[in-house]
C-alpha cells in the first residue's frame, strides 16, 4: 500500500468514529502529513460542529507547520457557508502544498466546486485515492443526493425451510423467533447505524414490536410505519416516547408529541420514499413483514438485503420475501448464517 492509501485508510477510520451522529451530513476524516509524519488529525464528530478539516488544522500546535504540509480528505472539502464556514477557505488560507482527497462530494453545493477553487489557489489536487472504498464510507449520502431517495436496505430472518412467521390464529400476538440470541443485538447495531427503521401494520399487528435498540448502545432511529386505513391500536409499543414514530396513511395528517401520522395518496414505496427524502432522512432499514419487504424487491428500490438464516423450521408458514440473487458475502453467527446482498 503507497503512503498515499496509508494515510487515505487513516482518513477513512478516523471518518467512521463519527457515524450516527453527523447526518444529514457525510462522515469525514482527515489528516495531515508533513516530511511523511502525521501532525494533525481530525474528523467530523457531530452534526453542526467543526469539520474534519478544521479539527485537523485546530490539531496542529504550531501553525507554520502547516506551510508545504499534505493534507488528506476522504471527501471533498465543502466551498459554501452551512453550520460552518467553508473548509476550502481555510487551506488556501495556511498555504497547504498538496490537498489528496479520496472521493468527490455529489452535493449540489459542492460536485467539484471546492477541488476547483484549491487548483485555482495554486495548490496542487490529487483524486481519487482510496475512491471505493470513500464512496463506500458514504453510500447513504451519496445515495441520497443522486438519486433524491434514502438508501434502503432490506433486512429479516427466515427459517431454514424458507418460512417468516407461523400461521397464526386470529389475534394472536407475539414474536416467533428464528434467530438465535446473539444475533438479536447484532440487529440491534445495524439499526443504530442507520436513521430510520420501516416496517408494515401487520408486523406491528402481530408482533407489536418497539422497533429500538435496546441490545447495543447508539441512537435509537426513526421507527416509519405504514398503515394505510388506521388499524393499529393506540396502545402498541411503537407509540412509546423511545423514538419518534411517522405513520404513513390515508386518512389524516396530525402530530402528537412525538407521533407524526403522514396522510398520502397511495402507501407506495415511491411515495414513501419521497416523503423521507423531504424529511432529510439519509437512509431506511426495512424489517418487515414479507410483503413490504417483498414491494421494495419488486418495485427495484433497494441498495442492500440482510439475510439471516435461523437453525430451525416451521414446515408451513409464511413464505420469505424472496431475491433473485446471489449473495456477494455470507458467515457463520453463532447457530445462524447471514447472507448480505447487494441491489448492483
Amino acid at each position: 500500500m503507497e503512503n498515499h492509501e496509508i494515510f487515505m485508510q487513516r482518513c477513512i477510520d478516523l471518518a467512521y468514529l463519527g457515524q450516527g451522529n453527523v447526518r444529514p451530513n457525510p462522515m469525514v476524516g482527515c489528516v495531515i502529513v508533513k516530511d511523511s509524519e502525521i501532525i494533525g488529525e481530525g474528523y467530523h464528530e457531530v452534526f453542526g460542529g467543526l469539520h474534519a478539516e478544521i479539527q485537523a488544522i485546530n490539531a496542529v500546535e504550531d501553525k507554520s507547520e502547516l506551510l508545504g504540509a499534505t493534507v488528506y480528505i476522504s471527501l471533498e472539502p465543502c466551498v459554501h457557508h452551512g453550520k460552518t464556514p467553508p473548509c476550502v477557505d481555510l487551506l488556501i488560507k495556511y498555504k497547504l502544498k498538496k490537498v489528496v482527497v479520496g472521493c468527490r462530494d455529489s452535493n449540489p453545493l459542492v460536485a467539484g466546486k471546492g477541488i476547483e477553487k484549491l487548483i485555482k489557489s495554486g495548490i496542487e489536487v490529487i483524486e481519487g485515492v482510496l475512491e471505493d472504498e470513500c464512496k463506500e464510507l458514504n453510500k447513504r449520502f451519496f445515495t441520497f443526493h443522486e438519486k433524491k431517495r434514502p438508501y434502503v436496505i432490506l433486512k429479516w430472518a427466515q427459517t431454514n425451510d424458507g418460512y417468516l412467521d407461523k400461521l397464526r390464529e386470529k389475534g394472536e400476538v407475539g414474536s416467533n423467533w428464528i434467530s438465535a440470541p446473539e444475533t438479536k443485538a447484532l440487529v440491534h447495531k445495524w439499526r443504530s447505524e442507520e436513521q430510520s427503521i420501516l416496517v408494515g401494520r401487520n408486523t406491528i399487528i402481530n408482533d407489536n414490536p418497539s422497533l429500538t435498540v435496546r441490545e447495543y448502545k447508539g441512537e435509537n432511529p426513526i421507527r416509519i410505519v405504514i398503515d394505510s386505513q388506521l388499524q393499529i391500536s393506540s396502545d402498541v409499543n411503537i407509540y412509546s416516547e423511545e423514538a419518534p414514530t411517522i405513520v404513513f396513511n390515508r386518512l389524516k395528517n396530525e402530530l402528537k408529541e412525538n407521533i407524526e401520522w403522514v396522510k398520502i395518496s397511495e402507501t407506495s414505496t415511491a411515495n414513501i420514499l419521497e416523503e423521507l427524502y423531504k424529511r432529510n432522512i439519509l437512509s431506511v432499514f426495512v424489517e418487515g413483514g414479507s410483503r413490504t419487504l417483498q414491494y421494495f424487491i419488486i418495485d427495484n428500490v433497494w441498495d442492500e438485503a440482510r439475510v439471516i438464516v435461523g437453525d430451525i423450521s416451521f414446515g408451513e408458514g409464511i413464505k420469505a420475501p424472496v431475491i433473485n440473487k446471489v449473495p456477494y458475502d455470507n458467515y457463520k453467527f453463532g447457530s445462524d448464517m447471514i447472507y448480505y446482498y447487494k441491489r448492483k
